[in-house]
């Protein structure tokens, strides 16, 4: 038998094995399709915490506190030096300026402010840190090259806040991917194990192969290329799911959240990589279930 004439052959028995026991089947899809749906929701998940993440680190704003003792041509060289190791923009805040707006932000209680008998703030030079600046990890390295800086007395960038917001993020990101793990180990047992059904069903087929002399690649190829077509026909039904999900419900979410990440900040929950990825990964899912169901069956 020619190449060609085995690969026609094995489709065409895949084919015929879907037909012969569709329930089984069916099952088998509706699991990968409810596991890929899920992983595709989690990921855009993902991707739209990543996004809040970065819009409120956007917001972080450097202070940096100088020393009473500083002039004014200090003050500007230092100011110099920070936009030069940074790449952003300071801005000189006064003593008096920088207890004006105190005394603004406190409403009636800044009035208390004007009784003291001297300023207590210190001058200070507000750092406008460009974007690729603003992640937790370079916040931190920034604010530690910035206390070395001869005139700096202290560096405040929120470090707290940072830091937390950097934690959910990788809490958030360990879990998927436990949870992702969980998922997928149990897809590939259920249809491992419903595809195990399909191969009983046809074990009359599959012994008359081998009392023919048809070595276990021959058996198995027809039950894989099965695999390989419910993993795709699973991915295809999670895909449609998210589609409608993203079309009935991400108006909604966009809506819900424009005040955290702005109208440009919302991901779309289908992009083409990510529907690509869930199709590699369907496939994926199918074959390693029949591969497991195939091999469980010829070793008994």
């Amino acid at each position: 038998m020619s190449a060609l004439a085995k690969a026609a052959y094995f489709w065409r028995s895949a084919a015929s094995g879907l037909r012969h026991a569709p329930f089984v089947h069916f099952i088998a899809v509706i699991t990968i399709a409810i596991a890929l749906f899920s992983a595709g929701l989690a990921q855009a998940l993902g991707r739209m915490v990543e996004g809040l993440i970065g819009s409120l680190g956007g917001e972080v704003q450097v202070t940096v506190y100088l020393s009473p003792e500083l002039d004014e041509e200090g003050a500007t060289v230092l100011r110099e030096r920070m936009e030069a190791t940074s790449g952003g923009r300071a801005t000189l805040v006064p003593p008096q300026a920088a207890l004006e707006r105190l005394s603004r932000e406190l409403g009636d209680l800044g009035e208390a402010l004007a009784q003291m008998p001297e300023n207590p703030l210190p001058p200070s030079l507000e750092l406008e840190v460009p974007q690729e600046r603003r992640t937790p990890g370079a916040l931190k390295a920034l604010a530690q090259e910035l206390r070395t800086l001869p005139g700096v007395t202290g560096v405040d960038y929120g470090e707290e806040a940072v830091e937390r917001l950097s934690a959910i993020s990788k809490a958030l990101r360990y879990g998927g991917w436990v949870a992702f793990a969980v998922v997928l180990l149990a897809t590939v047992v259920i249809v491992s194990a419903t595809l195990q059904l399909a191969i009983y069903a046809r074990r009359g087929e599959i012994e008359i192969q081998k009392l023919v002399g048809a070595t276990d690649r021959f058996v198995k190829a027809p039950f894989l290329i099965e695999g390989l077509l419910q993993g795709l026909l699973g991915a295809m039904v999670a895909l449609a799911g998210l589609l409608t999900f993203d079309r009935l419900v991400g108006p909604g979410l966009a809506s819900l959240f424009s005040f955290l990440v702005g109208s440009g900040g919302m991901v779309a929950l289908l992009e083409p990589r990510t529907a690509l990825e869930l199709l590699a990964a369907g496939c994926g899912l199918g074959l390693g279930g029949s591969f497991i169901a195939v091999g469980r069956f010829l070793r008994v």
